[in-house]
């Protein structure tokens, strides 16, 4: 599999997943990063001209580095939840994107938030290479993502283990800030513009809307994905905050009386 770009690249190299690297004259000192990266892994670096760059990444914007890596290892439903052991699942499940940049957007902000995989149909799903891999910002070497062939009972053994699934949709009565996201939650995300499928929706546990307020009536999927994780970090932090500064007040009690 091909990636390019430095962030990308760095982060593949960090993850111990690089095969072989090719690299252009462009000196940088991010790009020194790579090589010095490279060298103590032991990987292979190939010098090449730009224009074997613009082929290999399609005219993408790979800043000087491109990389062969190994696929991620493939996971199922159980292996995401393994991972999860004593607290509250958060976990992304896409019902059907298939646009590349969305792909890798949602990556980076499941990974910025700290979820703890991602969803996907192995059909009318997003390449996990090029584009999707320069839209996560090296983000997909990190988040673990388990192909599925069918979102729709994905979603039941998800809620077989206990975990809400919640689908974003435009028309939903409920608002996301109303849902206790400190739950173990997966938030399903359909489509750009046709959005979640009929029997995906009805899977779902509840669904819920991001309030729009001026005249779009929506949201890009990755953005949408992006407001919602963070409500679930900040209503998860508040939790944590709350059960330490009980604990706190329970040592004090007991030290008092003793």
């Amino acid at each position: 599999m091909i990636i390019y770009g430095i962030n990308p690249v760095l982060e593949a190299l960090r993850a111990r997943r690089v095969r072989s690297l090719r690299v252009s004259s462009r000196a940088d000192r991010r790009l020194q990063d790579v090589l010095r990266l490279a060298a103590a892994a032991g990987v292979s670096v190939q010098h090449v001209p730009p224009a074997d760059l613009e082929r290999i990444s399609r005219g993408g914007l790979h800043q000087g580095v491109a990389a062969d890596v190994e696929p991620r290892p493939d996971c199922d439903v159980p292996d995401l939840l393994q991972t999860t052991a004593g607290r509250a699942p958060l976990i992304v499940v896409l019902d059907g994107v298939e646009d590349p940049h969305n792909f890798g957007a949602i990556l980076r902000v499941a990974d910025a938030a700290g979820a703890d995989g991602v969803i996907r149909q192995t059909r009318h799903a997003a390449s996990a290479d090029g584009v999707a891999a320069k839209a996560s910002a090296g983000a997909i070497a990190h988040v673990r993502v388990a192909s599925v062939v069918n979102i729709a009972r994905a979603i039941d053994e998800l809620k077989a283990a206990n975990v809400w699934a919640v689908g974003l949709t435009g028309d939903a009565a409920e608002a996301y800030s109303d849902l206790d996201l400190t739950l173990p939650t997966a938030i399903v995300l359909g489509a750009e513009g046709s959005g979640l499928r009929r029997l995906v929706r009805e899977t779902c546990d509840r669904t819920a809307s991001i309030p729009m307020l001026g005249h779009v009536s929506s949201l890009n999927v990755s953005v949408a994905a992006g407001i919602v994780l963070f409500e679930a970090v900040r209503q998860r932090r508040a939790l944590a905050a709350g059960q330490a500064g009980g604990r706190r007040a329970a040592e004090g009690a007991v030290r008092e009386d003793s």
